[in-house]
């Protein structure tokens, strides 16, 4: 028995501007997307995140996640270059003692996004 993957769904009052804001700020591609279900995802690379329009069911007047998206790549300085000016920063770029060189931005919603890899 093992976990193979995880795709997080965030919930947003505005589906068409997340979705924009993955595609066109941060590079993912749309893999889907239905106004009539108030759902979306969207891909790059390896990773799949999803959108969701809160149902009735579901009180929502912000996004209340506590944590972070932590998007473990390959090399955090080129996409610090790519994604630095196109949304806001969290923290820039920088080594930590725990061994990772990693930033950070929120995304148009405020979930934090983490961009991190491994310091040999």
């Amino acid at each position: 028995m093992r976990c193979k993957e995880i795709r997080p769904v965030i919930r947003t009052a505005n589906l068409r501007e997340t979705v924009d804001f993955y595609v066109n700020s941060l590079g993912f591609t749309c893999g889907g997307y239905s106004e009539e279900w108030g759902w979306a995802s969207f891909h790059r690379d390896d990773i799949e995140i999803m959108a969701a329009v809160p149902n009735a069911h579901m009180p929502f007047e912000k996004p209340l996640f506590t944590g972070s998206i932590y998007i473990t790549v390959d090399d955090a300085d080129a996409f610090w270059e790519e994604f630095r000016d196109k949304a806001r920063v969290f923290y820039p770029i920088e080594d930590f003692d725990f061994g990772m060189r990693e930033f950070a931005l929120l995304d148009n919603n405020g979930y934090l996004l983490q961009f991190g890899h491994p310091i040999a």
